[in-house]
């Protein structure tokens, strides 16, 4: 009998994280892991960017639903909502980042966490 293998809840919340972006039609979609880092301060960045305020909310309401949904995970803290230029959500192991674009090139976190390896998903599911 073979043992079923089984996804960690950090993939869990990554990947659902990654698709609710896609879903919602994120830009230039990545993650950036941090588990080869030092006392990094968590495991993944997930990164997207948008064009409006209101599809920045869009998204972080989806990717807070789809998480609550598939991983049965709430965030552990969520910031960004009142003026949505750049959106958190914080799961512990799995940062959620959404930017409006000139927010994201002004604070390039890519950049800043350039030793992180970085992985780079289709913008639509």
């Amino acid at each position: 009998m073979t043992k079923k293998k089984t996804i960690s809840d950090t993939e869990r919340i990554k990947s659902q994280v990654v698709a609710a972006m896609q879903e919602k039609k994120g830009k230039e979609i990545i993650s950036l892991n941090f588990t080869k880092i030092p006392d990094a301060v968590t495991k993944y960045f997930v990164i997207c960017h948008v064009s409006s305020r209101t599809q920045a909310r869009a998204i972080f309401d989806y990717v807070i639903e789809k998480v609550k949904l598939s991983a049965e995970t709430a965030p552990y803290h969520r910031e960004g909502y009142e003026n949505s230029e750049w959106l958190l959500i914080d799961y512990v192991d799995v940062v959620a980042h959404v930017f409006i674009d000139e927010t994201r090139r002004f604070y390039n976190l890519e950049g800043l966490w350039a030793d992180a390896k970085r992985e780079d998903y289709e913008s639509e599911a």
